[in-house]
């Protein structure tokens, strides 16, 4: 094909699995760092003390209701080049340097909004919790505390997995803002090879290409997971649906 030279892509291959590497470990430990994080935020999101959850929703109101290259260039450049960011370092504090780093600062910018969005996901899901299940660790004797350890969480955190897979891939594919703080990811690898070779096409086709196989296969993750820890929400097919 005229408009595609493949040669292009072979020739920048190495670039691109660093970039993919880059893009997958950015997405996987903001993931798994905002996971640990939203699941007791989620519990203060539900508290009827108003100076606990009051916090928790404005930060979620924050992170959820501005957009994340926004808040990435709101870290690096705002507070990382900041006079009193950089006074720390004159005074001898060393915290200066992560907010210097862009890898951290996307790594933080990140986390921050998938912990937004992941609480908001557990505490719909622990709000929704059916009421037989309370009722039934009431009846065994259990206390608030490990109902919701035994009971209400895992029962909230299966239930979760739907929307949870919705918010791994927008995730991933959200994390195409990295190469604004000069980060190489996946996009800013395929911005590279458009730029040496202005080859459009051919850099930014296979750079999508490489986001919706591994899309495909968190979906498939997903599902085999849904399969089997929410297999009892399913709906049973009648005996004359399985003959048929």
């Amino acid at each position: 094909m005229e408009w595609f030279d493949l040669t292009v892509v072979t020739g920048s291959l190495p670039e691109f699995w660093r970039g993919l590497w880059m893009t997958l470990h950015l997405t996987a430990i903001a993931l798994v760092v905002g996971f640990g994080f939203a699941v007791p935020l989620s519990i203060a999101r539900l508290s009827k003390n108003p100076w606990v959850s009051a916090p928790v929703r404005a930060y979620t109101y924050f992170f959820r209701g501005t957009p994340m290259l926004v808040q990435l260039l709101l870290i690096y450049y705002g507070v990382g080049q900041s006079e009193w960011m950089q006074g720390m370092w004159e005074a001898g504090n060393p915290f200066w340097l992560l907010f210097r780093d862009a890898y951290f600062c996307a790594l933080l910018a990140f986390t921050l909004n998938t912990c937004a969005y992941q609480l908001e996901m557990f505490a719909g899901a622990i709000r929704n919790t059916p009421h037989g299940e309370v009722e039934a660790a009431t009846a065994m004797g259990m206390t608030r505390s490990t109902a919701l350890r035994r009971i209400i969480l895992p029962s909230a955190l299966r239930r979760a997995l739907p929307p949870l897979s919705n918010e791994v891939i927008l995730m991933l594919q959200g994390s195409a803002i990295a190469s604004a703080v000069t980060l190489v990811d996946l996009t800013g690898a395929a911005r590279n090879v458009y730029s040496r070779h202005y080859a459009p096409f051919e850099a930014f086709i296979f750079a999508g290409l490489l986001y919706l196989a591994v899309t495909f296969v968190l979906v498939g993750l997903f599902r085999v997971a849904e399969n089997r820890w929410l297999a009892h929400l399913q709906p049973r097919r009648t005996a004359s649906a399985q003959k048929d």
